[in-house]
């Protein structure tokens, strides 16, 4: 390798450093005329003729550097591709005014290269790292430590680390200490599919990794502490949405002693509100709002609602009940609800037409509309009702000339998220939402328990180990349908965040509450062993939640996918295409761990 001639200073900076004596972020036009050593990877070459510029790049930033084509280095630099790493050596130079780059830290400056070491040689690239432009999700998962080079990507992972270090920092402050619970454990009924491991030391037995530290958390209570938390791997095999990881995913995991729920709020509110603040330029509505799981099903249609959609769902089936608008008064008798969206300057065929296909796109029959327009209601559901009923509606709802109303007709559930999905159509088509702000609600009183809609069997709604309002009263008097618990859900931008509870810490709360779920008492014994044992030994009143760190994240980075702030995601199939995972076994692997792989031949075709 060429060596170009150096000064006694640059040999002595070689000795110093092999690769650098500044990265590519920081030089400026301070060191002018000094000799500098820089490493990383080609991002760009641009040729100009008589001189070749290469854009280098590092972690830090971006330095340009340049070439005179007549160089005795000059074949080097041109036989260089995009991604090689290299080491250069040169002189800083102050850019002409005219060339300066004020969208680079050292946009001032470039560096006249002298010499230049070739590290790492780069093959043909299966995709571009100095462009924007997508290449796809497989190729990008595939190659992810290429794709983690690009600019966005790369800051996204390093935005993440900064907010969990910001989270960590903002918990020590209030007093929390940070433990770290155990990943092999024990599989236990909690709403999701456990991943199984073998024990190799103990045949036909499996731990289960956690799918959160629940009983974990709520067993360092039971030993005294006071406030735990950590930044908590969870995992749960389920099916990847945009705001949800296959496989595993980050919590920041707390519980707290001798807690009430309005405690735990005011433990969680500053850190989540802090965090926002800090790494987003949004807006940050200050009011934590309190909404019900019932008035939140009923007036946004789910219990996560976007509160920056100017909308409430009204419900209107006392004004259909007994009247001329046969479909709906007929469902009515049979069980029926009628929800009522309003729609803002929706007031045109056009639209109510769009609206009712695209609900039946999602499966339902259809919306009726009323459109009201010069004080007058209109369209076939108000010709029915008749004008003053109609005005009921338009007053209930507070609409106006050139707004229009959205009926959904069918059982409560069905109709809440049909109405719900219908509002969030209003709010995006109607360009309601403010993108600018983030805005947070706690949503509160969740049921105790739900019936499964094809069993009939009654099922914990929430978390099993919450404590019901009321306590054991409730359990013995109430029916469990009308039992709400100490359960709470803290939303963001009709994101759910976290969930929580003020938990149960008395052992015959806990067997009747898991009674009425359909477990008796030896099962409760048998797959909680732990909690009902410690529970029998004096356990302080605690709670606690756990905001999901990725989508906290992924809100402040403003990204629509949650893969986009995973350092090495998998892909919606639950795949990790990067390591080729899952992968099979060998034999030995399985003999070991006492599994036996039955391969089932396939059948021979009849002739």
């Amino acid at each position: 390798m060429h060596t170009a001639r150096v000064s006694k200073r640059f040999l002595e900076t070689i000795i110093m450093h092999l690769y650098r004596t500044h990265n590519c972020g920081e030089i400026s036009a301070k060191e002018e005329n000094s000799e500098v050593k820089i490493s990383g990877w080609v991002h760009r070459k641009r040729d100009h003729g008589s001189l070749v510029f290469v854009d280098l790049r590092d972690h830090f930033g971006l330095t340009q550097c340049v070439i005179d084509t007549s160089d005795s280095v000059f074949s080097v630099v041109e036989s260089l591709r995009n991604e090689s790493v290299v080491t250069i050596t040169g002189i800083v130079k102050k850019r002409s005014e005219e060339t300066i780059n004020k969208n680079l830290s050292t946009g001032e400056i470039e560096v006249a290269i002298a010499d230049i070491i070739v590290q790492s040689v780069a093959d043909t690239l299966p995709l571009q790292v100095n462009s924007d432009e997508d290449a796809g999700e497989e190729t990008r998962l595939r190659y992810r430590y290429l794709d983690l080079r690009r600019s966005r990507p790369h800051q996204n992972i390093l935005l993440r680390a900064q907010i969990i270090q910001s989270i960590r920092n903002r918990m020590i402050e209030q007093g929390f200490t940070e433990f770290q619970t155990p990943i092999l454990t024990a599989s236990s009924p909690e709403g999701a599919r456990d991943f199984l491991v073998p024990a190799r030391l103990h045949p036909g037995k499996f731990y289960a990794l956690p799918q959160a530290p629940q009983q974990f958390k709520q067993l360092v209570m039971m030993s005294g502490f006071d406030k735990y938390f950590q930044i908590a791997p969870c995992f749960r095999d389920e099916d990847s949405r945009a705001d949800r990881s296959p496989g595993e995913f980050y919590q920041l995991d707390l519980e707290m002693s001798f807690v009430e729920q309005a405690d735990v709020f005011a433990a969680v509110e500053p850190v989540i509100k802090g965090v926002f603040e800090e790494f987003s330029d949004r807006k940050i509505d200050p009011n934590f709002v309190h909404i019900s799981y019932a008035d939140s099903m009923l007036k946004y249609g789910n219990d996560k609602p976007d509160l920056r959609i100017p909308i409430e769902i009204g419900d209107v089936t006392d004004v259909f009940r007994g009247s001329d608008f046969s479909i709906f008064a007929n469902n009515i008798e049979k069980g029926a609800v009628v929800r009522a969206i309003p729609g803002p300057k929706c007031g045109s065929r056009a639209i109510a037409d769009r609206m009712n296909s695209w609900a039946q796109s999602e499966g339902a029959p259809g919306l009726g509309y009323i459109i009201f327009a010069e004080n007058e209601a209109r369209g076939p559901v108000a010709k029915a009702l008749g004008q003053k009923k109609s005005n009921e509606i338009r007053v209930k709802l507070d609409l106006k000339n050139g707004d229009a109303v959205f009926f959904a007709c069918a059982a409560e559930n069905d109709a809440a998220l049909l109405s719900g999905r219908a509002r969030t159509r209003i709010g995006i088509e109607q360009k309601l939402i403010d993108d600018s702000i983030f805005k947070f609600c706690w949503v509160v009183d969740f049921p105790m328990f739900e019936r499964d809609e094809q069993t009939g069997k009654i099922e914990f709604s929430h978390n099993p180990f919450s404590m019901p309002q009321g306590g054991m009263d409730a359990l013995e008097k109430q029916d469990p349908l009308d039992i709400k618990a100490w359960q709470y859900d803290l939303v963001c931008n009709g994101i759910e965040l976290s969930s929580g509870a003020i938990r149960n810490h008395i052992p015959e709360v806990m067997y009747r509450a898991f009674d009425i779920a359909g477990y008796g008492p030896n099962e409760v014994d048998d797959k909680f062993p732990a909690m009902i044992s410690a529970f029998k030994f004096g356990a302080p009143p605690h709670g606690g939640i756990a905001p999901g760190i990725d989508r906290m994240v992924m809100l402040i980075a403003d990204e629509p996918n949650i893969r986009e702030i995973i350092l090495f995601p998998m892909n919606g199939k639950a795949e990790d295409l990067m390591m080729s995972a899952p992968s099979i076994v060998d034999a030995d692997q399985l003999n070991e761990l006492h599994i036996r792989k039955d391969i089932v031949q396939p059948k021979t075709p009849r002739k």
